[in-house]
């Protein structure tokens, strides 16, 4: 009911600017932090992605803007091996590759659970994370270690233990990347990678 209400009551503009989500910095200085909150009255966005900072510092970020958004925001993080992948002084875990050698789910899952209520306590509900990627290329640039695995069979159900952890946590998980995007042998940072499969093979292996 609250969500239906609240998005009746929304003019066109303000649901187009709900389906945005801006950067943010919690190490940058205060012109960064007037720009967020200026975004935040005037744009009206969904939501924030959060970058590189501190714990400390994210949490008094996300309070301001969560306590003068027009709706609450959703908060996001690319922390896919946990927040230290983001934010200084926090507890470190080991790369996706590392996890594809633990056969216990339940540990996977538990890790996710971790990995959830961290985010959490820094005002995050949206961890752009697990990584679904098959490291099927060794010359690809980009993702390597950050998968689980080069089989489907490894890494899915990693994958899967990581993000039910996440959202029993209350925290919404992100698949990620698309098909294909462990056997490119370019940066999809930097450039539009091409992926040289039939679809018959991706339907089969990704």
């Amino acid at each position: 009911a609250w969500v239906d209400s609240t998005y009746r009551s929304l003019s066109l503009e303000d649901k187009v600017a709900q389906m945005m989500v801006l950067p943010a910095y919690s190490n940058k200085g205060s012109e960064h932090r007037l720009r967020l909150n200026r975004e935040n009255k005037e744009i009206r966005p969904g939501g924030f992605i959060f970058f590189q900072g501190g714990p400390g510092r994210q949490i008094r970020l996300v309070n301001q803007l969560q306590d003068s958004a027009h709706v609450p925001l959703l908060i996001g993080i690319d922390a896919e091996w946990g927040l230290d992948m983001r934010l200084d002084s926090v507890m470190r875990f080991p790369w996706a590759m590392t996890l594809g050698a633990v056969d216990d789910s339940s540990l996977l899952y538990e890790l996710g659970r971790e990995w959830g209520r961290q985010c959490k306590r820094t005002g995050v509900n949206w961890n752009f994370a697990p990584v679904l990627d098959l490291n099927t290329n060794p010359k690809n640039p980009i993702i390597n270690a950050r998968s689980f695995g080069e089989s489907s069979s490894n890494v899915l159900p990693r994958a899967m233990a990581v993000a039910r952890g996440m959202e029993d946590e209350g925290v919404i998980s992100c698949i990620k990347h698309f098909p294909g995007h462990g056997d490119t042998d370019s940066d999809s940072h930097k450039t539009l990678p091409t992926v040289k499969k039939e679809r018959q093979e991706l339907d089969r292996t990704e």
